[in-house]
């Protein structure tokens, strides 16, 4: 059995190339663009170079090319913005679809979220599996870190995208500290923070817990307080932090699908009545300009 293996982060790389080596006996690692500082150890590793002025995107066409050649029988998926589009348009070559958002497997078969993330589901494909995967499966199997210069890698020829997508703009983005993916520790800002200045609050408790900072859809799309890659939700980040520290959010179904697998879910909201406080560990009922400083300083 061969899997192809597609990650955008290192972390994924190394995670992921692991899993599949509990169910295939040859494990191909696809990398697109800059390749990271380590990868996982396959068998194979093809990197796709990205030309100048190409997107991520538009390797969409070689990706498919890719898998031709190599004809898999099943394929995972790191679960990013960027290989979600490419898993998509790898489905529609294939003539299957994507099973997305798996978080675990029940022996050979996929269970992922559904219907944002209140229920799940068991799928399995009439031909090549094509899963995205979630940050925390195949994170208990032993993994081995290899430096690309030390791996074997082939380069895979261009293929120009039939459909492709001009790039007219970079922007370098604010960051949000600590990666979200990697923090075991996530403090999340809602709407309660009336004013943008009040996040300083939010930080300062991130700096005591070297966590990573998120938030709900309001503060990036609405507000533009934070970058778009702090969203926690169903269209977002999707998080299985050890800590979830929500502050001033609802919690709404939309935003909890981001962080229902989170270990512990703290909740800090005024109001008493609150979804969240059916949903969360703990719960502390009070004004976030209150409570915030005083578990600072309590740290």
């Amino acid at each position: 059995m061969k899997t192809l293996v597609f990650a955008e982060r290192s972390e994924a790389a190394i995670r992921l190339a692991a899993g599949a080596r509990t169910v295939a006996n040859e494990v191909v690692l696809v990398l697109i663009g800059e390749l990271p500082a380590t990868v996982g150890s396959a068998d194979k590793i093809i990197h796709i170079a990205l030309p100048t002025g190409e997107v991520y995107d538009n390797a969409a066409d070689t990706v498919n090319a890719v898998f031709d050649s190599e004809a898999p029988d099943l394929v995972l998926i790191e679960s990013t913005r960027h290989l979600r589009v490419i898993a998509g348009k790898l489905a529609a070559h294939v003539g299957t679809s994507v099973i997305t958002d798996v978080i675990e497997f029940d022996g050979s078969t996929p269970v992922s979220m559904y219907f944002g993330g209140v229920a799940h589901r068991k799928l399995k494909a009439s031909g090549v599996s094509i899963l995205t995967i979630g940050p925390s499966v195949f994170s208990d199997v032993p993994a081995t870190e290899v430096a690309p210069e030390s791996a074997v890698i082939e380069e895979a020829a261009w293929v120009a995208p039939s459909a492709a997508l001009e790039l007219l703009e970079v922007r370098p983005i604010e960051k949000s500290g600590v990666d979200l993916f990697g923090a075991d520790v996530v403090v999340a800002a809602g709407r309660g923070f009336a004013e943008e200045s009040d996040l300083e609050l939010a930080r300062d408790l991130c700096s005591k817990l070297n966590a990573g900072l998120g938030c709900s859809r309001p503060l990036t799309e609405g507000l533009d307080w934070l970058p778009t890659e702090a969203y926690i939700g169903v269209s977002g980040q999707m998080l299985e932090p050890k800590v979830y520290i929500a502050v001033g959010i609802s919690g709404q179904m939309q935003h909890m699908v981001g962080c229902n697998r989170a270990e512990t879910i703290f909740a800090i909201n005024k109001d008493k009545n609150a979804p969240i406080f059916k949903q969360c560990d703990y719960g502390l009922v009070g004004d976030l300009k209150t409570l915030l400083p005083a578990l600072s300083a309590a740290l």
